[in-house]
């Protein structure tokens, strides 16, 4: 397409502005007046100011006659209309066409435009990506924040030649433009706004194909190639299964997972294009403590129940979350067996008991309930109405729901429609008790727990807890020898608190189990370790996992001086986590450690500085801040760069770096130094400086 003349554009734009008499009022929704059927757009995305180009096509067909429609754009500027039939202006919300659209008919409207988005559209250095959840794709991309209302997206992204492109759909083309190419993607059927989203960067991918010929493109940032087997394992079996399991084809043309830094939140289910967060790509150690499986399949599960059946307010939120954590808990269950999926049961059970027993409990059905309702009490919902009407007339219900209803919106009242349709057993007690009661049905999820053999040994052994360590010590004994996890795991913290001369031997026990999580357990729960138990508790130096790693280094160095340099060879240049936890440990025990590569200390000291830099994710620049405090380290630099972390948009990483430089302020001299920065900062970080330094 070839942009208009931009001299061109603002005069046209000019001239819409002036006309007048034209009422500018804000509707709730406009469904019962207008059916928008597909956009095209073009879209380029701007990373040194930060801001969108694009031509946007929409096709809409009108449903009652009217003199007005309107699409969701937030801050949109249009810079040239190509539509003559009907004028298109613009507001601060909305792109207005106006004009007399007569019923049944089916019009196009054509607009260049540029938006600078607050929000939404996020430029990392050398990944731009977007995270429209809810309503917010109207900050980048002309559309209906209204869920209700679904629509055909095709779209065109152009971005420099030398970065990858992942967007909604099937990749059709890519052509070279000068120094840019074109990436021309193609969607089948309709979606909401919400779920349209694109990322560009440094990509390569893994491609896989499903039991039913779908295509699987796990992407991956070419650095990180040696963590793609671990983190994407068993991507295709939980696919496979969720396909099967359902009982629904896959509903879209193919499957698409894409890691980003800085992320706001684990994943979201973008229609064919997961985007996650980086810090769920592991090696084969980090597999072990943290992995990418349930977000992988709760986003995979959202594909039918969210993208395909679209729920039409938020008080129906839970046939979005409530079955996207259900079928992920039944994924893992598939690969981790019955003890993890009842496990998994029990611990959200008591999370939600004691949301109850304060008061707090909330019902699903609650607009404004929150994520543990939405996903966990949704999800336990799933599995006592499952084990009331059994099976077969589950999965029936939940295929003819989805069939019924594809690329449409639902309610509650159409999923238990389905269900009493095929069941003869009455479910209004479940819908009473499930649905519409606040309170957490803690007898009903007892009951169901009781059903799994492992759970009645893990309560009989927590049933302990308050008996005395002389007259359970053969039962913790038991359950140290060849331990299942989470039972193993529960005898090690009853040893807490007790005289190490008598658990000692408990101790021993449980490390020599060599169970990783029971290890683990002893690691994380122990504070004091004697010296009778040292060489065995230096065992857990080798084992396969940077939690018990990490917790191991620091008791051994701390509690042993004289292990201080044999722990620290030993582990140098393990990073750990994404978010390079073993390392910044390291760096900060090499620098307080005496006699200790004292020659290298000042590169150390650079490297842990290093990573405070907007270079690095949050995730890696928050682990440095508490090291930087910790050791009151702060210099112009860091403090800079503070100040930056401070305006992220990730709200959870902006908060603590807040509550750091409120901290750093009570210092007299590290406030001037702060307040001397406002020159070097960017415009947002210098709103804050501001804010702070009245």
């Amino acid at each position: 397409m070839n942009k208009p003349s931009r001299s061109l554009s603002l005069l046209l734009f000019f001239l819409l502005l002036l006309k007048v008499g034209f009422n500018y009022e804000v509707f709730a929704q406009q469904t019962e007046t207008v059916d928008f059927l597909k956009i095209e757009a073009s879209v380029g995305p701007d990373g040194t100011e930060q801001k969108i180009e694009g031509r946007l096509v929409a096709t809409f067909k009108i449903l009652s006659k009217t003199d007005s429609i309107f699409m969701d754009a937030v801050n949109i500027q249009l810079e040239d209309v190509v539509t003559k039939a009907f004028k298109i202006d613009a507001d601060e919300k909305k792109v207005w066409f106006i004009g007399d659209f007569e019923k049944g008919t089916t019009y196009t409207a054509d607009f260049w435009y540029s938006m600078k988005p607050k929000q939404t559209l996020y430029f990392f250095n050398d990944e731009i990506w977007t995270q429209g959840q809810g309503k917010y794709t109207s900050h980048w991309l002309p559309s209906i924040d209204d869920a209700n209302d679904k629509i055909e997206f095709d779209l065109q992204i152009i971005a420099p030649k030398n970065k990858t492109v992942i967007t909604n759909g099937k990749l059709l083309n890519v052509e070279k433009l000068n120094e840019m190419k074109v990436w021309r993607f193609d969607m089948k059927n309709p979606m909401s706004s919400y779920l349209v989203a694109f990322a560009i960067g440094n990509f390569d991918k893994q491609e896989l194909t499903s039991n039913s010929g779908i295509p699987l493109e796990l992407y991956y940032n070419p650095q990180d190639s040696l963590k793609v087997e671990p983190t994407y394992r068993y991507s295709k079996q939980i696919f496979d299964f969720l396909e099967t399991e359902i009982g629904v084809p896959f509903p879209w043309q193919n499957y698409k997972q894409v890691p980003v830094r800085d992320f706001l939140y684990a994943g979201m289910e973008n229609t064919t294009a997961t985007f996650f967060s980086e810090a769920f790509m592991v090696d084969s150690i980090g597999f072990n403590d943290r992995n990418y499986i349930n977000v992988n399949a709760h986003e995979l599960a959202h594909q039918w129940f969210g993208n395909t059946v679209t729920a039409t307010v938020d008080s129906h939120h839970w046939l979005q979350e409530g079955f996207a954590t259900y079928y992920a808990l039944l994924a893992e269950r598939d690969i981790f067996g019955d003890d993890y999926y009842y496990w998994q049961l029990y611990q959200t059970a008591e999370q939600l008991k004691a949301l109850s027993e304060e008061g707090k409990g909330e019902s699903l059905l609650n607009p404004k309930a929150s994520s543990l309702t939405f996903y966990q009490k949704g999800a336990w919902a799933l599995h006592i109405l499952r084990e009331t009407i059994g099976d077969v007339d589950f999965k029936a219900a939940v295929v003819n729901y989805l069939n019924k209803y594809k690329y449409q919106n639902v309610s509650t009242t159409d999923f238990l429609n389905e269900v009493k349709a095929v069941s003869v057993i009455d479910i209004s007690k479940f819908e009473d008790n499930w649905l519409h009661q606040s309170a957490f049905q803690s007898e009903d999820a007892f009951q169901s727990l009781m059903k799994s053999d492992f759970i009645k040994s893990y309560f009989e052994i927590s049933a302990l807890r308050a008996v005395p360590l002389k007259d359970k010590k053969a039962q913790l004994r038991n359950a140290l020898t060849f331990p299942n996890d989470f039972i193993g795991q529960e005898a090690v913290y009853q040893l807490a608190d007790e005289p190490i001369s008598e658990t000692l031997p408990l101790y021993i026990k449980a490390l020599e189990s060599n169970n990783l999580y029971v290890r683990q357990a002893v690691a994380l729960s122990l504070e004091t370790i004697p010296t009778k138990l040292l060489s065995h508790y230096e065992t857990l130096m080798n084992d396969e996992s940077y939690v018990t790693l990490e917790t191991a280094l620091y008791q051994i160095w701390a509690q042993f001086p004289k292990k201080r340099t044999q722990v620290l060879d030993q582990i140098e240049g393990i990073e750990g986590f994404q978010n390079k936890n073993i390392r910044q440990l390291w760096l900060v025990l090499a620098l307080v450690t005496e006699n200790y590569h004292d020659s290298k200390k000042v590169d150390y000291l650079e490297e842990l500085k290093q990573y405070t830099s907007q270079e690095f994710s949050f995730e890696i620049r928050e682990t440095a801040f508490k090291y930087i405090n910790d050791l009151g380290l702060w210099d112009s630099e860091t403090l800079k760069n503070l100040l930056e972390a401070c305006v992220h948009p990730t709200w959870r990483f902006a908060k603590s770096s807040k509550e750091i430089m409120m901290e750093i302020m009570k210092n007299k001299e590290l406030f001037e130094t702060v307040k001397s920065l406002n020159s070097q900062v960017s415009k947002n970080a210098k709103s804050y400086l501001i804010s702070i330094t009245k």
